[in-house]
């Protein structure tokens, strides 16, 4: 056999072949019938993932040929298009001619739908609903009163069982507004942007705004709890122009309270928008959505463009974004770099995103909620926020409230309130045979502690002496029937699954530790040593906070443990 010979291509000679893979014609002319022929200047490279949102809507999946389409059309690296591609879980990259299925089901493995019975649905469904539907197990996807919660495609299914799923696989619908939806005629004709236009107009001062937001107490609704007014005074002391970036991405398991307001009263989170942004001076606002709020976002963009159809004042420019399934991206700076187009992870800081945010500008970040209640505090004072509460504490909390009661919900309570009482007067008791065991009064990250703490005030600053903390309220509930070892392995495991993998102790940590606490046994010394360099060495809350749910069962229940 003779061997072809090699040709040496000398200094300035073109080879004739350009480096790497090239894009086909018809992936080419596929991608930009989705995504459009680029704009003078060309595509904007912070919509990457929104345009890999509309290749996967399309053709159930990322096909290589289609990511080198797309990076040639954006005129980006293959690198950096696979790169995001790869980190989001709602991504399904495609090789080798394989397709997507049409359907995919998520059965939703967080603790509240794995205590009502999720991991036997998911084991039937493959069986009932057959090979063409692509059956996976999915995080918490923020409906744990809904529990068991399953998503069919892009609709959700309540208390979801085989038959209601297959149906609704076999003829999807989109799903009605809920009751009591209050849109944008009805909103605004009930006095609905008024304050917004007023601040429009300097009818109402900022100083005033911001001395009733501070006087209010007001603390950030996310999990951080940093003072809102604060906030707004920091950030509106830097430089010009100052962006805004709102977080809908309430990944935290057993968090389900800002999906229960934006289904409901959309105008009255974004009336708070509008005012925070006039207040600190913001020229342009992004909204981050989970990705599983599929009906969420077909509502809010329909909102938006009313809204900013017959504007009540000047309004400035608005992006509703999408996430691609990533709890990480519900920290601050892993949404901001989502936004951008980037993956999702963590910043390191400082500088802090209130001086160098999104797109390296000051950016003013806000929760859903905490946005919600400004309306309110600043039309009928900020007393009205500070008077309620209980035990001390001042302010009302909105508790996502799952588990083991009568009847689950978002609950608007007094801040402070008890376990007990919460349970007692908000959640009909306890569900029909069961006891008061154990809860989590902050989700996945604020621990467990047993019903012997039932009588301690759930808010900020509370609960940290017992190894907790409140979050942003998510409160399950165990019964006597359920184990506090069984939830923190939940919640471990959850961790391991969304860990960015920017951190050694976290990335390797989060594994080691759901492998080690599967053991009858558990071998204490080697899993506080695992605490301790998580705790220690991650950027983000996410591995700082992973340990917390271990210790507390080492610490409260550890009798299941050995």
């Amino acid at each position: 056999m003779h061997e072809a010979p090699i040709r040496v291509v000398r200094s300035g000679e073109r080879s004739g072949k350009l480096k790497g893979r090239q894009p086909d014609e018809r992936a080419v002319a596929e991608v930009r019938g989705l995504v459009g022929a680029a704009p003078a200047g060309g595509h904007r490279r912070d919509l990457l993932i929104e345009q890999l949102h509309r290749l996967n809507d399309a053709f159930h999946g990322l096909h290589d040929h289609h990511l080198v389409a797309l990076a040639h059309e954006m005129n980006i690296s293959m690198a950096e298009v696979f790169e995001v591609a790869s980190f989001y879980h709602h991504f399904e990259i495609l090789r080798d001619g394989k397709q997507g299925a049409p359907v995919t089901v998520r059965v939703c493995n967080g603790l509240s739908c794995e205590m009502s019975g999720a991991g036997d649905l998911l084991a039937r469904l493959p069986a009932v609903l057959g090979s063409a539907v692509r059956v996976i197990a999915a995080p918490c996807i923020g409906r744990c009163e809904q529990a068991p919660a399953v998503l069919v495609g892009q609709v959700a299914v309540a208390c979801a069982t085989a038959q209601r799923v297959a149906e609704q696989v076999g003829k999807p619908s989109p799903s009605e507004p809920v009751a009591g939806f209050i849109g944008y005629e009805p909103y605004r004709t009930a006095g609905g942007y008024a304050l917004a236009a007023a601040v429009a107009n300097s009818q109402d001062e900022a100083e005033r705004i911001l001395k009733a937001m501070e006087d209010a107490g007001l603390r950030g609704l996310g999990g951080a709890g940093f003072p809102a007014g604060r906030k707004w005074r920091i950030v509106r002391e830097q430089a010009s122009p100052r962006l805004m970036a709102v977080n809908i991405d309430e990944g935290e398991p057993g968090t389900f309270k800002d999906r229960h307001y934006l289904e409901r009263e959309p105008h009255r989170f974004l009336e708070g928008m509008l005012v925070a942004a006039q207040v600190v001076g913001v020229e342009a606002i992004y909204i981050y959505l989970r990705d599983e709020y599929h009906e969420c976002r077909a509502m809010l963009q329909a909102e938006l463009a009313k809204l900013q159809s017959n504007p009540p004042c000047p309004l400035p420019r608005i992006e509703l974004r999408r996430g691609a399934g990533a709890y990480i991206c519900g920290e601050e700076s892993a949404m901001i770099e989502s936004i951008e187009g980037k993956r999702g992870e963590p910043r390191m800081r400082p500088p802090y995103i209130a001086q160098v945010g999104l797109f390296g500008r000051p950016t003013l970040e806000h929760n859903f909620e905490t946005l919600y209640w400004v309306r309110d505090i600043v039309e009928k004072g900020p007393q009205w926020f500070a008077g309620h509460g209980r035990h001390g504490r001042s302010g009302l909390r909105s508790f996502s409230v799952s588990g083991r009661v009568r009847e689950p919900g978002v609950k608007l309570a007094p801040a402070g309130i008890t376990l007990r009482e919460l349970v007692d007067e908000y959640s009909g008791g306890m569900a029909p045979g069961h006891e008061l065991y154990a809860y989590l009064p902050g989700g996945a990250s604020g621990g467990i502690l047993p019903a012997s703490l039932a009588d301690v005030p759930l808010d900020f600053d509370t609960l940290q002496p017992h190894g907790c903390f409140i979050g942003s309220a998510a409160v399950i509930v165990l019964g006597q029937h359920d184990k506090a070892r069984d939830a923190a392995l939940n919640m471990m495991k959850f961790f391991a699954d969304e860990s960015c993998g920017q951190c050694t102790p976290c990335r390797v940590g989060t594994a080691k530790a759901a492998q080690l606490m599967q053991a009858q046994v558990w071998d204490n010394a080697t899993l506080e040593d695992l605490n301790q360099v998580m705790a220690d060495a991650s950027i983000c809350g996410l591995g700082q906070a992973a340990p917390n749910p271990v210790r507390c069962v080492q610490k409260y229940f550890p009798h299941e443990i050995s």
